[in-house]
C-alpha cells in the first residue's frame, strides 16, 4: 500500500520463494509492504515493513564539475571559480574538493580541509613564482566524484600597471538647485586601485541624496536633488602600489539669493521721506548680486508700491510719504538666477523726529512690606528730546481708576518707593515718561502684588524619624515646620551622611520633588550606619535642618513569608488533559522569600513555565497530560521563616488499560471472561467496558458487549473448534482508554475428561502362552471419541501390572504367557 493510503494491494498469490520483485511501482512515492504463508490449510498473519520505503533511482557518485577558471592571481594567493556537474548523482552534493599540484611534482594535494559548499575559493600561502595547476571534484554521500578537467599551469606573481583615468567632466560645472549631477569616467589598473572621492579636501560620504558607484573599470559620484551646500572642489583620486592620478571639478550650485539681512534700519525719519538701509544677503546664491528692488506699504493697507528696482547699494531713500502715516518697507535681492525671499521692516510713522517718549518696559516691583514697596523699571526711548520727569501711578488689581503715586517729580532715578498701602491689598503699578513734547504712553502694568511684609525661613521639620529600611533605603517621615515664614512650604530637602564622613549628600535636588511629609532614600550600602537630616523650603530658602536622632543602620527589615493563595490554589484542582494548569499565589515577606515549586517532593517538569515577580509567583503547564497530575507545593522562605502550601491536580483523562484480563470456562459455544478496574481510572469515574473478539483468522474486532457495567462477561455465540481473541478496554466521560488483550488465543471446545472403564471384560480362549480377551464399551467417553484400550497383565501374587499394548478394538489376544 502506499504510505498516505490505508488499503492494502495484493502483489501475488503464487510466491514459493522467499523473495519476490514488485513492479508497477510510481517513483517519488513511499510503499509499506506485507508477507503471509499459506499452506492447505489457509492463510496465516501478516509481517509488515517496519519502515516505509521511498522509490527511487539508484544513487552514484556525481560527475566531475564544470568551467574551472581562475579568477584572480597574486603572488601569494590564487582565486578559482566554477560551476556545479551537469548530473549530482541523484543525491545533493554535500562539498567540493579542490587539489592542487606543483609543476614538477606528480601528486596533487588537496587544497580545501573542511567542508567546503562554495563554488569560489581563495588559494592563499603560496610562494611568489611557484607554479601550479588545479582541480575540483564534487562529493554526494555515495562518494568523490571524478575530478574536473585542469586548470593551465598558473604562476604566483602580482601583475602591475600604474592607474590611468579617463574622466567624463570638465573642469567646472555649474547645477541649479534642486537638479541632479554626476560626476563619472573609467579607470585601470594593477593591482585593483582604490578609488576616493573628496569634497574640499574632506572624504565624500554616501547619503540619501549621495551615491558613489564604483566597479572595477568605472567610477561615479551622483547627487540627487543637489542643494547649495553641494557647492565645492570635487577631487577623485585613482591610486594602488605603482602610483595614483587624479581629477578636478569645481561644481558650483546656484540658486536664487537668500534674503537681505535686517533689521531694516531707519537712519532718517521725517514726515515725508525717510532712508533706510540693510545688509547683503547672506547667501547670494553663487552669483553676484545684480540689484535690489525695494517697495513700500501704508501698514493699514495690503497694496504694495515699488520704490526702485535698479540700485545696487545697501540704502535708499523711501520719498513721497503721508505724515502721521505707518509704513513698512519690503526689500528683495535679485541675481541671474531669480529674485530672494523679501525683507520686511517694523512699522515706522512718517513724522519729524521728536516727539513724546516710547512707553517703558514693564516695571518689578521690590522690597515689598505691608505699607510700602520699591517700583524699578528701564529708561525707553526719549523721542528725540531728554526726559524730564517719571510718573508713577498705582492701582488695586479690582479698581479701574490709576492714581498718582506722588505729584514731586521722579527724576532721574528710575526706582521710587511707592508710600501709603493698605496691608492685605493687591495692587498693580505702571511708569510713563514726559519730556519737552508731552507725556508718553505708560508701560504695562507690573504683576500684582500683595502688600505685605516679606516672607522669613520656615522653621525646621518637626519629628523626622526612619520608619522603615532595605538593604539598600530608609523611608523617612517628619511633621512640617511649626512656623511657615508667611510663605507656603515649597516642599522638602533631604541630605544623609555615612557615619565617619564629613560630607552630607543630597538625596533630592530640589524641594517640589519631596511636597509630602515622607520620602525613601535609596543608593544606600548594605551594613552602612547614615544620619538623616530634613529642611523645609518655602519662597525664602531653606530652614535650618532637623535631624533623625539616632544613625540608622541599612538592612533588611525581617518579615516571615505569608502565602495568600489564588483560587487555582484550592486543595483538589481539576483540568481537563489537553488544556492549561494554571496555579498562582500572591506572596510576601522581607526580604522578598526564595520561591520553590515541587511535584511529590521531587522537581517539576520542565516543560512547566515557572514565573516569579516581586508581589508573587505562577505556575503554568501547557497541554496537560495525565502524568502531570499529583500533589504539587509551594514553598516561600527567607531568613525569617517558612512557608508551603500543597494542592493535588488531577488530570482528567482516559481510564487506563483493565486489568488482570482471565478467560475461564471454556465450552464449545461460550466462555467466561473476566478483568479487574483499571489502576488509573483517569480522574473520572468508569461508565462502562468495552468487550470484543476476534477470530485470529480474522483481521477484524467484533464488539460483543459496550455498555457492560460489570467487569465479567459471558461471551456466546463461539463456534465450536474456532479459536478466538478477546479485548477489553474501560470508558468514562472523557473517552475510551486502551484496550488489554488476551495473551494467547482461546480453542471453542468442549472440556475433556478420561474416559469410563471398559465393560463386561473376560477370555473366550486360553492356550499354554497366550489369552483372547473381549470386552464392551465403556459408558462415558470423557467427551471425546474413545482412540484406544490399554492392556495389561499382572502374575498372580504379584503386585505390579505389566503393560502389554494399546489396541483401537473390543478384543485383544494377550501372547508372552
Amino acid at each position: 500500500r502506499e504510505s498516505d493510503h490505508r488499503a492494502w494491494t495484493p502483489v501475488t498469490y503464487t510466491v514459493t520463494r522467499q523473495n519476490a520483485t514488485i513492479q508497477g511501482l510510481i517513483q517519488g512515492k513511499a510503499y509499506f509492504f506485507r508477507i503471509a504463508a499459506e499452506n492447505i490449510i489457509g492463510m496465516g498473519p501478516f509481517t509488515e515493513t517496519t519502515k516505509e520505503i521511498l522509490i527511487r533511482e539508484p544513487i552514484t557518485v556525481p560527475d566531475r564539475p564544470e568551467d574551472l577558471e581562475v579568477k584572480a592571481v597574486t603572488k601569494n594567493s590564487v582565486t578559482l571559480t566554477w560551476n556545479p556537474p551537469k548530473y549530482n548523482g541523484g543525491s545533493d552534493i554535500t562539498m567540493y574538493v579542490l587539489e592542487s599540484r606543483l609543476i614538477g611534482k606528480d601528486k596533487f594535494h588537496k587544497v580545501t580541509k573542511e567542508k567546503m559548499l562554495d563554488r569560489k575559493f581563495t588559494v592563499e600561502g603560496l610562494k611568489e613564482g611557484d607554479t601550479y595547476e588545479y582541480r575540483v571534484s564534487a562529493c554526494n554521500i555515495v562518494g568523490q566524484g571524478k575530478p574536473s578537467f585542469c586548470t593551465k599551469p598558473i604562476t604566483c606573481k602580482d601583475e602591475i600597471a600604474p592607474p590611468t583615468l579617463d574622466l567624463d567632466f570638465r573642469d567646472k560645472l555649474i547645477v541649479r538647485v534642486g537638479e541632479a549631477f554626476s560626476l563619472t569616467g573609467r579607470y585601470s589598473g594593477k593591482p585593483a586601485p582604490k578609488v576616493t572621492w573628496l569634497k574640499d579636501d574632506i572624504v565624500v560620504k554616501e547619503d540619501d541624496r549621495i551615491k558613489i558607484k564604483t566597479t572595477p573599470t568605472t567610477l561615479c559620484l551622483g547627487v540627487l536633488k543637489s542643494v547649495r551646500e553641494d557647492t565645492g572642489k570635487y577631487c577623485v583620486t585613482v591610486e594602488n602600489s605603482t602610483g595614483s592620478r587624479k581629477g578636478y571639478c569645481q561644481v558650483n550650485v546656484v540658486d536664487r539669493p537668500s534674503p537681505p539681512v535686517g533689521p531694516v534700519i531707519f537712519d532718517e525719519v521725517f514726515k515725508d521721506h525717510m532712508v533706510v538701509s540693510w545688509k547683503p544677503p547672506l547667501d547670494d546664491g553663487g552669483s553676484e548680486i545684480t540689484n535690489y528692488i525695494i517697495e513700500k506699504k501704508d501698514a493699514h493697507k495690503d497694496l504694495w508700491m515699488p520704490v526702485t528696482s535698479a540700485t545696487v547699494k545697501t540704502t535708499c531713500k523711501i520719498p513721497k510719504l503721508l505724515e502721521g502715516r505707518e509704513y513698512q518697507i519690503r526689500i528683495y535681492a535679485e541675481n541671474l538666477y531669480g529674485i530672494s525671499d523679501p525683507l520686511i521692516s517694523d512699522e515706522m510713522k512718517a513724522q519729524d523726529r521728536f516727539r513724546v517718549p516710547d512707553a517703558p518696559e514693564q516695571p518689578i516691583i521690590k522690597d515689598v512690606t505691608k505699607d510700602s514697596a520699591v517700583v524699578v523699571w528701564n529708561k525707553p526711548y526719549d523721542g528725540g528730546k531728554p526726559i524730564t520727569n517719571y510718573i508713577v501711578e498705582k492701582k488695586e488689581t479690582m479698581a479701574t481708576r490709576w492714581v498718582k503715586v506722588t505729584k514731586d517729580p521722579i527724576f532721574p532715578g528710575t526706582k521710587f518707593k511707592v508710600p501709603d498701602l493698605l496691608e492685605g491689598c493687591q495692587y498693580e503699578f505702571r511708569v510713563s515718561a514726559e519730556n519737552e513734547i508731552g507725556v508718553g504712553d505708560p508701560s504695562p502694568p507690573s504683576k500684582p502684588i500683595f502688600a505685605r511684609d516679606p516672607i522669613a525661613k520656615p522653621s525646621p521639620p518637626v519629628n523626622p524619624e526612619a520608619v522603615d529600611k532595605t538593604k539598600n533605603s530608609v523611608d523617612l517621615s517628619w511633621q512640617p515646620p511649626r512656623h511657615d515664614g508667611n510663605g507656603k512650604i515649597i516642599g522638602y530637602l533631604i541630605e544623609y551622611q555615612k557615619v565617619g564622613d564629613e560630607e552630607w549628600k543630597q538625596a533630592n535636588l530640589t524641594a517640589d520633588s519631596c511636597p509630602e511629609t515622607n520620602y525613601k532614600v535609596t543608593g544606600l550600602t548594605e551594613g552602612l550606619k547614615y544620619k538623616f537630616r530634613v529642611k523645609a523650603v518655602n519662597a525664602a530658602g531653606e530652614s535650618d535642618p532637623a535631624h533623625v536622632p539616632d544613625p540608622v543602620e541599612v538592612k533588611d527589615r525581617l518579615e516571615p513569608p505569608e502565602l495568600i493563595l489564588d483560587a487555582n490554589m484550592a486543595r483538589e484542582q481539576h483540568v481537563k488533559a489537553g488544556d492549561t494548569l494554571r496555579l498562582s499565589a500572591v506572596i510576601k515577606g522581607v526580604p522578598f522569600p526564595k520561591v520553590t515549586w515541587k511535584k511529590e517532593d521531587h522537581e517539576v517538569s520542565p516543560k512547566a513555565d515557572i514565573e516569579v515577580t516581586g508581589v508573587g509567583s505562577k505556575l503554568e503547564i501547557r497541554n496537560t497530560v495525565h502524568e502531570d497530575g499529583g500533589m504539587y507545593s509551594l514553598t516561600v522562605e527567607n531568613p525569617a521563616g517558612s512557608k508551603t502550601v500543597s494542592v493535588k491536580v488531577v488530570v482528567l483523562d482516559k481510564p487506563g488499560p483493565p486489568r488482570n484480563l482471565n478467560i475461564s470456562d471454556v465450552r464449545s459455544d461460550s466462555c467466561y471472561i473476566t478483568w479487574m478496574e483499571p489502576e488509573d481510572d483517569g480522574g473520572s469515574v468508569i461508565t462502562n467496558y468495552v468487550v470484543e473478539r476476534k477470530d485470529v483468522a480474522s483481521a477484524q474486532w467484533v464488539a460483543i458487549s459496550s455498555s457492560s457495567k460489570k467487569r465479567s462477561h459471558m461471551a456466546k455465540y463461539l463456534m465450536e473448534g474456532t479459536q478466538y481473541l478477546f479485548r477489553v478496554a474501560a470508558e468514562n466521560q472523557y473517552g475510551r482508554g486502551p484496550y488489554v488483550e488476551t495473551l494467547k488465543p482461546i480453542k471453542a471446545i468442549d472440556p475433556l475428561h478420561p474416559p469410563g472403564p471398559p465393560k463386561n471384560l473376560h477370555h473366550v480362549d486360553v492356550d499354554k502362552t497366550e489369552v483372547s480377551l473381549v470386552w464392551n464399551r465403556p459408558d462415558r467417553d470423557g467427551g471425546a471419541e474413545i482412540t484406544g484400550y490399554l492392556v495389561e497383565y499382572q502374575e498372580d501374587g504379584a503386585d505390579e501390572w505389566t503393560k502389554f499394548q494399546t489396541v483401537p478394538m473390543l478384543d485383544c489376544v494377550v501372547t508372552g504367557l
